[in-house]
C-alpha cells in the first residue's frame, strides 16, 4: 500500500532502525504463534517454582545450591564400571544426572512463555506469577541458585566440572530477557528487580574472569559462540556497555573470521557427528548474537570481512536443508536426525534484515513448540515474540 512504501522511504531518509520486514516478521509471529503461547501461559500460571535445590546429585562436588550437570556424552567403561567414565561423542547417556538442567530449561520456559503472555495482552497476572519463580532463583535464600556453574558437566573420575558447562547457562537468556520484557509493568517491585540484575552482574563477573568462562570464551566452535551470546544478553540487561562492545568485537575479530568457510558453512560443526544439528544450533546462535548486539550505532548483519565473507552466507548456505533436509549432502546425524528442523530463529532474524520471504515462509511451516528434551535444550530462543521489538 502507499502508506507501507512512503513510510518506507520516510524511516531510509532518517536512517531509522525500523524496517517493513521487522514489522512483518513481528506482525507474522503474533498471529502463528498466540493461540498457543496464550495456552501454554495458562499453564505457567499453575506452575510452582523448581529450582537447583529441589534435587542434590550424589557425584555433584558442590553443595545445595550450585547447579551442576554431567557431560553428556561419557558413559561407564565397560571393562572398568567404577572407574573413570569415557567418551562417545555424540550419544547422550540416559544415566547423567540432568535434573538441574531441566529445572532449569522448564523456568526458562515458564518466564518466556509468561512473559510473551505479558506482551500480547499487557495483563499483570503473568508478571506476578513471572517473579514468584524470579523470587525463588535468584532472590530466596532457601531456594536460589548460587551465579556460577563450577560444577557443570562434571564427569566421574575426571572433573568435577568444566568450562564446556557454561553452555548449559543459554537457558537463562529468555529468563534475562523476559525479565527485560517485563520489568516496567506495574506489579514489579524495584527491590527485587536489583537483587535479579545483581544475580545476573555476579554471574558476568564470574563467567568474565574464571577460568572455566576464559576456556568456553576460548572454544572455537559453538561453545565460543554460545559464551559471547548469553554474556550479551545478561549484559543487555545490566547494562554493561563494556561487556556489549567486548561481544561486538568478539563477534567481528574471532566468531566469524574463525568458524565460517567462504561457502557460509562451520566446519568445526560438520566435523561431529551430529553435523546437521550443530550447524542448525551454530547458526542460530550466530544469528541471535547478530539480533541481541546490533543497534542504532552499528549494525553487525552488515558486518562484512575483507573476503566478503557476512553472517547472510551461513543462513544461504543452510536454508536449503532446512527447506529440504533430504539434500543434504553431509553425513546423517547419529542421534536426534528426525526430530530437526524447527522454527529456528535464524530465519526469522534473517527476515528481519533481508526482504526474503522465503526465510519466514519456512520459518511458518516448522514446528514452533518443540516436545523432545534435546530439541528443546538446544533451542534456548523458543519465545521470539519477546525478541522482535514492538
Amino acid at each position: 500500500m502507499a502508506w507501507k512504501k512512503n513510510l518506507l522511504l520516510l524511516s531510509l531518509f532518517l536512517g531509522s532502525s525500523f524496517s517493513l520486514p521487522a514489522q512483518n516478521a513481528l506482525d507474522k509471529v503474533t498471529k502463528v504463534l498466540k493461540k498457543e503461547t496464550l495456552a501454554q501461559a495458562h499453564w505457567a500460571l499453575t506452575q510452582a517454582p523448581i529450582t537447583v535445590t529441589a534435587a542434590r546429585c550424589e557425584r555433584s562436588a558442590g553443595g545445595l545450591h550450585d547447579f551442576y550437570s554431567e557431560g553428556d556424552y561419557w558413559w561407564p567403561n565397560p571393562d572398568d564400571p567404577q572407574g573413570p567414565y569415557i567418551q562417545r561423542d555424540g550419544q547422550s547417556n540416559p544415566g547423567n544426572f540432568t535434573a538441574h538442567r531441566k529445572a532449569m530449561v522448564r523456568f526458562s520456559q515458564i518466564i518466556g512463555t509468561l512473559a510473551s503472555a505479558y506482551r500480547l495482552s499487557k495483563n499483570e497476572k503473568y508478571v506476578e506469577q513471572a517473579f514468584v519463580h524470579l523470587r525463588a532463583w535468584f532472590i530466596d535464600e532457601a531456594t536460589r541458585m548460587n551465579p556460577s556453574l563450577l560444577y557443570a558437566q562434571a564427569i566421574k573420575g575426571r572433573a568435577t566440572g568444566r568450562g564446556i558447562g557454561i553452555i548449559d547457562m543459554i537457558q537463562m537468556m529468555e529468563v534475562a530477557q523476559g525479565v527485560r520484557v517485563m520489568e516496567k509493568a506495574k506489579s514489579v517491585n524495584p527491590a527485587e528487580l536489583q537483587q535479579i540484575k545483581s544475580w545476573f552482574a555476579q554471574y558476568l563477573q564470574w563467567v568474565s574472569t574464571h577460568q572455566y568462562g576464559i576456556d568456553e570464551r576460548e572454544a572455537k566452535n559453538n561453545h565460543g559462540t554460545c559464551w559471547v551470546m548469553q554474556v550479551a544478553v545478561f549484559a543487555k540487561l545490566t547494562s554493561n556497555q563494556d561487556l556489549i562492545e567486548y561481544c561486538k568485537n568478539r563477534f567481528k575479530t574471532v566468531l566469524l573470521p574463525n568458524q565460517m568457510d567462504p561457502d557460509g558453512s562451520f566446519p568445526l560443526e560438520l566435523r561431529r557427528t551430529k553435523p546437521y544439528g550443530y550447524s542448525l544450533f551454530n547458526l542460530d546462535a550466530m544469528t541471535s548474537v547478530c539480533h541481541i548486539l546490533s543497534d542504532e550505532k552499528e549494525n553487525l548483519w552488515k558486518f562484512t570481512l575483507p573476503d566478503g565473507r557476512t553472517l547472510k552466507k551461513a543462513i544461504d548456505f543452510m536454508l536449503p536443508f532446512v527447506a529440504d533436509k533430504s539434500t543434504w549432502t553431509f553425513p546423517k546425524d547419529v542421534m536426534y536426525w528426525e526430530e530437526w528442523p524447527v522454527a529456528h530463529p535464524f530465519l526469522l532474524f534473517g527476515y528481519q534484515q533481508y526482504p526474503e520471504k522465503s526465510w519466514l515462509d519456512t520459518w511458518t511451516k516448522l514446528e514452533h513448540f518443540p516436545q523432545t528434551e534435546e530439541v528443546i535444550r538446544s533451542l534456548p530462543i523458543r519465545n521470539p515474540l519477546i525478541w522482535l521489538e514492538e
